[in-house]
């Protein structure tokens, strides 16, 4: 059956979706992911106001293993942690998943691109949390918890350090860098040892996926934004940015904009920048 015709609950979920799209569907599970760099406590965001019937996924917590410097600041967790925090949340690998922030999705882009690389229908709120027009919900939500099966991450579409730096220097191979153009320029830092951007990444902000409200481009307009930085159907480019969680934005945004998979750098700046052997570059 062609997918167009499927009924909503049996269709697979685009990475991008409005409230409009999900208007008259109560099998989502709604996942409240935000997270602050200024280390703002999510939960605590979450407990004033949350979609009603949300859970909230800490992305410290359940999105990611104990920083080191070796690994990064949110070192992709163990496929069976993963799981086990999956199931934990009452999340099972055939519900339906729509995750928010309040941030452009800067954070929720993480879970949603853990969860659709495992096979599992979940898809990026567009708006936010301020796309919800209804009442807040306030305190505490849970799930019963339920089996969620362990499955290995998919190795080709993660790369390590050298091949970061590979595909820097390779012609035919686009390395994007997420952050700001302050930060990829080396003109701040708040977070990582060292300023800069890995030699030969271009920058593409997570942010210019965006429009001034707050929303995703069009599928059109983002096929247009990544042609113009020199991407084309059949091209896939690696992204990073500091930790390997707003480049997850990017590689949605990218897939919405049919143009495919990229690959994710987990280590990205906050790994590469305490490595004092890797060259950086601010130009």
């Amino acid at each position: 059956m062609d997918d167009d015709v499927r009924p909503m609950s049996e269709r697979v979920l685009p990475p991008i979706v409005t409230i409009d799209d999900i208007a008259h569907h109560d099998d989502i599970i709604f996942c409240d992911v935000r997270w602050y760099l200024d280390r703002t406590p999510g939960r605590q965001k979450f407990n004033e106001g949350h979609i009603p019937g949300a859970i909230f996924v800490d992305l410290d917590e359940h999105l990611a293993t104990l920083p080191q410097k070796t690994q990064g600041r949110h070192p992709m967790p163990a496929a069976a942690s993963f799981a086990a925090s999956m199931g934990a949340l009452g999340i099972s690998h055939h519900d339906r998943v729509v995750a928010y922030d309040d941030s452009g999705g800067m954070s929720a882009g993480r879970l949603v691109w853990m969860l659709r690389v495992l096979g599992h229908r979940a898809a990026l709120l567009d708006g936010g949390l301020h796309a919800w027009s209804g009442a807040l919900e306030t305190g505490s939500s849970h799930r019963q918890a339920v089996d969620h099966p362990i499955r290995p991450w998919p190795a080709e579409l993660l790369v390590n350090a050298d091949e970061a730096a590979a595909a820097g220097t390779n012609p035919n191979r686009i390395l994007i860098d997420s952050r700001s153009p302050d930060r990829y320029f080396g003109e701040n830092e708040p977070v990582d040892p060292r300023a800069g951007h890995i030699p030969g990444a271009i920058n593409l902000p997570f942010g210019d996926n965006l429009t001034d409200n707050g929303f995703f481009r069009s599928p059109q307009e983002l096929r247009a934004h990544f042609t113009k930085a020199g991407l084309a159907e059949g091209d896939v480019p690696v992204m990073y940015c500091g930790s390997g969680v707003s480049a997850c934005n990017n590689l949605l945004a990218f897939e919405y904009a049919g143009l495919g998979h990229a690959l994710l750098y987990p280590g990205s700046w906050s790994q590469w920048s305490n490595d004092n052997d890797r060259p950086v570059e601010t130009t």
